[in-house]
């Protein structure tokens, strides 16, 4: 657990938006900062979402607000609301298993995984510059293998790969670290049925060395270190979070 890792008030006075963070990987994150102290504004992409996360008792004392980030002019206006920022977290993205070979879906895909990953990043850099923040985006696994049934997602998270290394150069003169988590296989609603399916489920444990599925909370730490004064030297990674997946 993070509470266990890090000074309670490690982010205390800090704002946090955890764009994508009302539900799944994001909800862990935006979770972990508000346990250590920062104000966290969390985002959806539907009134449904927001809706949800005003109910659910991890995000307690989070605000939360609907945001498309397709939308440039709305992304914009979202970050233009907060009075400061210290760090970015970007955590919106879908994915369309078996439909992403649809050009118009690849597409769609992109638009909300890589470029919405870019368009707030470019919203925020002059907030992130004034506060000396951070920007931690959300790769995969995907972004250093192929997947036969999800084209447009391993493109866009092996594009957010690069766009984080890039960021971290061209934001760098301005104090701004950039740096993303790279998931593996991690236990949230979007993963249930791979979960409970034991014949898909149990192949993925056995090739994890940790021998488990991962925990929303277990990226939240990796999250929380990059966002920290601990990483204050480290910019330009993409950090994996996958019980050791990738090198088994």
């Amino acid at each position: 657990m993070t509470q266990a890792t890090f000074d309670a008030a490690l982010f205390a006075g800090r704002q946090v938006l955890v764009i994508g963070g009302t539900s799944g990987i994001g909800c862990g994150i935006a979770a972990g900062f508000l346990r250590h102290g920062a104000s966290v504004l969390v985002t959806g992409a539907t009134a449904d979402d927001v809706a949800a996360a005003a109910g659910d008792p991890q995000l307690l004392g989070a605000h939360a607000a609907m945001l498309d980030v397709r939308d440039g002019a709305a992304v914009e206006g979202c970050l233009a609301a907060l009075p400061t920022l210290d760090v970015l977290v970007n955590c919106a993205g879908v994915l369309r298993r078996g439909a992403e070979h649809d050009p118009k879906v690849f597409a769609e895909v992109l638009d909300i995984n890589l470029n919405g990953t870019m368009r707030s990043c470019a919203a925020a850099r002059d907030r992130l510059r004034a506060s000396g923040g951070c920007i931690v985006n959300t790769a995969s696994m995907l972004s250093f293998f192929g997947g036969a049934l999800v084209p447009g997602y391993a493109a866009s998270k092996g594009g957010v790969a690069q766009l984080t290394k890039s960021l971290a150069i061209a934001y760098a003169a301005d104090r701004i670290r950039v740096n993303a988590i790279a998931p593996g296989w991690i236990a949230t609603r979007l993963t249930q049925a791979l979960q409970a399916d034991r014949a898909r489920s149990d192949p993925i444990v056995a090739r994890t060395p940790l021998g488990r599925w991962g925990r929303p909370d277990d990226v939240a730490g990796a999250a929380l270190f990059l966002a920290s004064p601990a990483a204050a030297f480290i910019t330009g990674v993409i950090l994996p979070v996958d019980g050791g997946y990738l090198v088994s």
